[in-house]
């Protein structure tokens, strides 16, 4: 199958399969956990917003009669919520096939999480860290799982200020989103390496969106005029997403992206993220940090 080709059409069967999807009331959010529901998948739709998110569960059933989906709380931006996520799963779920960590926040105005990190590494990173750590038992005892975790042509400006993650010393806010998305990138490819260490069998996965139209972009103006000339529309924005998160020629560490002009719209296709996102010792210092500051350990 020529991934030039590649749409909703192709996103293989998911029957007996539970998915979670961070961020699943919007966006591409919602389009990844459609096409997973409509294609036979138990999706949990995991969203902060609850008032927005039961509307949106509805609108997939009666897109397709039969859909299995389920709203649960999750706020990335409070740790604790992240945890009674995890367990109030975990109580319901013997089995998690598809992690997708999407939902993310872009350039807002500067803030604090319930733990007093910046917003943007706080919810895009940390909340998410969290979150595959405290499903990570659930993960590695279902044959054939995979994480995905959905990053930016935004990583290429990201650098892990160590000294100021949470931009204590000054707020620029593009430069705190390009921190939070190369730390997806860093976080996949090192948990990889961490499961292939400990024999497991799950595939680790990044993703990006290229320019899709979304609410993220809500925070920029330029970026939302600038839609009307560039942008693609949720559903092919999720693509990358899906065929990261189905296919069956996609191996761990791997990236995709869309494969037209700089992988801006289009099908999905493999994509190479920067040499600073492959950087090892970044990303071990990364993860120690992480570990610190949230207290999780992951069971490898």
């Amino acid at each position: 199958m020529s991934k030039q080709n590649w749409s909703e059409e192709q996103v293989p069967d998911q029957s007996g399969r539970v998915a979670i999807v961070t961020g699943a009331n919007s966006g591409i959010g919602f389009e990844t956990a459609r096409v997973l529901a409509a294609k036979g998948a138990t999706v949990v739709m995991a969203c902060r917003n609850l008032d927005k998110a039961h509307p949106k569960a509805a609108e997939i059933r009666e897109r397709h009669p039969g859909a299995k989906v389920e709203v649960m709380q999750l706020d990335l931006d409070d740790l604790e919520s992240v945890r009674s996520f995890a367990q109030a799963f975990e109580a319901k779920y013997d089995r998690l096939d598809l992690l997708i960590n999407n939902a993310g926040i872009m350039i807002p105005p500067y803030g604090k999480t319930a733990q007093g990190f910046e917003t943007q590494f706080g919810v895009n990173h940390l909340g998410h860290f969290v979150l595959t750590g405290a499903l990570l038992g659930r993960i590695l005892d279902t044959e054939g799982s995979r994480i995905v975790n959905v990053s930016s042509m935004a990583h290429y400006f990201g650098k892990i200020d160590f000294a100021d993650l949470s931009s204590e010393n000054g707020y620029n806010a593009q430069a705190a989103y390009g921190q939070s998305k190369l730390a997806n990138l860093l976080f996949t490819y090192e948990l990889q390496r961490r499961i292939d260490r400990a024999g497991k069998k799950v595939l680790v996965v990044a993703a990006h969106p290229g320019w899709t139209e979304t609410n993220l972009q809500k925070h920029s103006s330029a970026v939302m005029f600038l839609n009307k000339f560039f942008a693609q529309d949720a559903l092919t924005g999720a693509l990358p997403t899906l065929y990261a998160a189905t296919e069956s020629d996609v191996h761990g560490a791997e990236y995709y992206g869309p494969s037209g002009f700089l992988e801006m719209n289009g099908p999905p296709k493999k994509v190479k993220s920067n040499k600073r996102s492959h950087d090892e010792s970044t990303a071990e210092q990364l993860w120690n940090v992480s570990e610190d500051l949230t207290g999780v350990r992951y069971p490898l």
